[in-house]
């Protein structure tokens, strides 16, 4: 949701005539986008605001932070840190230039926290998408969920999601300007609950998100992901949709943050190991190879050692293609933050590790089964790690580096795995699979 936040900002930027530069050291206006799911998140602005400040010794140009930071802290930015010019709330981006146009007019501590207006459309500049080849679009802002530990609800707000009609329309545009792959993102995009069946009429599907699945399939844009998906929502139909759409990928990020009832009850999730495993095996028995991806925090206050080693048993059980691990933080104003944080740090650290071993060995037996197959990769670029390789995502959501030059850049290709590493695939391109 940042990387779109971005691309949102830049365009209305772009659309009021400012343009957007490549350093700081020639920038008149500098913002700062903010993520508060991490620890000390509003410290970190503050230090990088503090860093450009002293970069830019000889000259003062304005300072605005935008984001989940700028949404909780509001006028305490201004106080704080006493250089902050403009805070700019989630729902605010819109209107980022009239914010930017009363600065300079000398307005001082320029504040908007207030929510999206009618008029303000999700449109996106394609030059300022982060790939010319991979969008994303939202489709669901906010949270209903309130899970005890999660700051989104206050950060982002309500569920808000976009009419059908909409989101397919954007999908449309961007296939015409030869994107091939879209991201369907939101923070529970299964939760979708649009406002009217706009868009949606006709579509058969057992819930919204899984119509709009279907709708978004007939577009015919060739790639299609989606995440996040929040387990009590997921629906036995999303993957049924997959397997009627080939362009619909093989990939489900589904979070369990727990493998123990009590540590969920206490993180206020809504349902049962019991429950979420129930979705693992209709993800699993699918026609098709689904990739199965999930994020867990370990040192939950409370959590005991027993209560641990069911998320270990858990984590066996799910074989995850892989894993995003975290180690608790309390988020202030959050209700987790008035429980006793009792797991020491060192536990934490103990803990991340062994479940870290454990994911290594799983993912290590997952990726080695590529080996010899042929997997279908979006090539997005020359690869990090050497100028004589492409990488790109298969459609299980798996990089994949292979030998090749830049002009397969934006094409879909086979390659053949030969090898497998600790995060990725290695392989050959397939002769003539160029499309």
């Amino acid at each position: 949701m940042n990387v779109a936040d971005t691309e949102r900002a830049k365009t209305r930027l772009l659309e009021a005539g400012y343009l957007i530069s490549e350093s700081v050291q020639t920038s008149d206006v500098v913002i700062f986008n903010t993520c508060s799911v991490r620890e000390r998140a509003a410290q970190k602005v503050f230090t990088r605001i503090g860093e450009v400040r002293k970069s830019l010794s000889n000259r003062r140009p304005l300072i605005g932070v935008m984001g989940c930071v700028a949404q909780l802290e509001g006028e305490t930015l201004f106080d704080v840190s006493g250089t902050v010019d403009i805070v700019i709330g989630t729902r605010a981006i819109d209107r980022i230039s009239k914010m930017i146009e009363s600065a300079l007019a000398g307005q001082s501590r320029i504040l908007d926290l207030g929510e999206h207006l009618e008029e303000e459309t999700w449109n996106i500049n394609s030059q300022v998408r982060h790939s010319p080849y991979v969008a994303f679009v939202p489709i669901i802002e906010g949270c209903n969920k309130f899970c005890t530990y999660c700051i989104v609800p206050y950060s982002r707000g309500r569920e808000n999601s976009r009419l059908a009609s909409d989101v397919l329309n954007e999908v449309r545009q961007l296939r015409a300007l030869g994107f091939r792959e879209v991201h369907l993102i939101g923070q529970n995009v299964n939760s979708y609950r649009p406002k009217s069946d706009a868009g949606l009429e006709g579509i058969p599907g057992a819930t919204p998100f899984s119509k709009l699945l279907r709708a978004v399939a007939a577009t015919e844009i060739e790639r299609i992901k989606f995440t996040t998906s929040f387990p009590r929502d997921f629906h036995r139909d999303i993957i049924t949709a997959i397997e009627e759409n080939e362009n619909l990928c093989n990939w489900v990020h589904l979070p369990v943050q727990s493998g123990s009832n009590r540590i969920l009850r206490s993180m206020r999730r809504g349902y049962h190991i019991e429950d979420y495993l129930k979705r693992v095996d209709i993800i699993k028995s699918s026609k098709r190879k689904i990739s199965l991806t999930s994020d867990i925090i370990v040192g939950f206050p409370g959590e005991t050692q027993e209560e641990f080693e069911e998320t270990l048993s858990l984590v066996e059980r799910c074989q995850y293609d892989s894993l995003y691990i975290f180690k608790y933080s309390a988020r202030p104003g959050t209700p987790a933050a008035n429980l006793r944080d009792d797991v020491s740090k060192e536990e934490k650290a103990k803990r991340f590790l062994v479940l870290e071993e454990i994911q290594k060995g799983i993912q290590k037996n997952i990726f080695r089964g590529y080996v010899g197959a042929e997997v279908r990769v979006l090539v997005e670029g020359v690869s990090k790690k050497s100028n004589l390789d492409m990488t790109g995502h298969s459609t299980c959501h798996k990089v994949v580096n292979f030998s090749g030059d830049s002009s397969l850049a934006g094409q879909e290709v086979m390659v053949q795995v030969t090898a497998a590493k600790a995060n990725s695939l290695y392989g050959a391109l397939v002769e003539g699979s160029l499309t």
